[in-house]
């Protein structure tokens, strides 16, 4: 369950480029934003987010600094629901995850909807605290735990894969911890 060259641990790090930011999820501008190769375009406040359906999902953690921490549960909206209510279009191949502070995260959008996937506002039953990505982060378990973004505001369905921030910085395109895609 470990991935080669990781180190499990109990805790989880946190790790993060600049500072945290000050999110007001019930301010009236804050909104989630689905975009893109999309026929149905549309925005979310935190409250009717919070009000679908939530779901647990038991996954490890694997983190690119060589850190893994196993069964952790987060509880959140399944991606696949806010995509398909999005109605994709053939085209759209790839999700870019917009957070605060202009960080984006690339994900192929098959990985993005798979079934382990959230966008998560709990962690191990507790909120997750702001420092590891509250009010949302996504939750993209099979990649390393960067493609899983903290913060966001918005995604956007492409027919093209961009870098998102770590990967213009050197990180891999994809991030798989089995094939230590770093």
């Amino acid at each position: 369950r470990t991935p080669p060259a990781q180190v499990l641990t109990v805790k989880w790090p946190v790790l993060h480029y600049g500072s945290i930011p000050k999110v007001d999820p019930h301010h009236p501008d804050w909104r989630l934003r689905i975009f893109g190769q999309v026929d149905n375009e549309y925005e979310l406040t935190y409250d009717e987010i919070r009000n679908i359906p939530a779901v647990d999902v038991r996954c490890d953690m694997h983190c690119v600094t060589h850190w893994s921490r196993l069964d952790n549960v987060f509880t959140g909206v399944p991606t696949r629901a806010l995509i398909e209510r999005a109605k994709p279009r053939a085209s759209a191949r790839f999700v870019m995850c917009h957070s605060e502070a202009g960080f984006t995260v690339n994900v192929p959008l098959k990985q993005f909807i798979a079934e382990d996937c959230l966008l998560a506002y709990a962690w191990d039953g507790k909120e997750i605290t702001p420092e590891h990505g509250w009010p949302l982060r996504g939750l993209v378990p099979r990649l390393y735990l960067w493609k899983s973004a903290k913060w966001i505001r918005g995604i956007e369905l492409r027919n093209t894969d961009a870098p998102g921030f770590w990967e213009q910085n050197g990180y891999h395109m994809h991030g798989d911890p089995w094939t230590e895609e770093r």
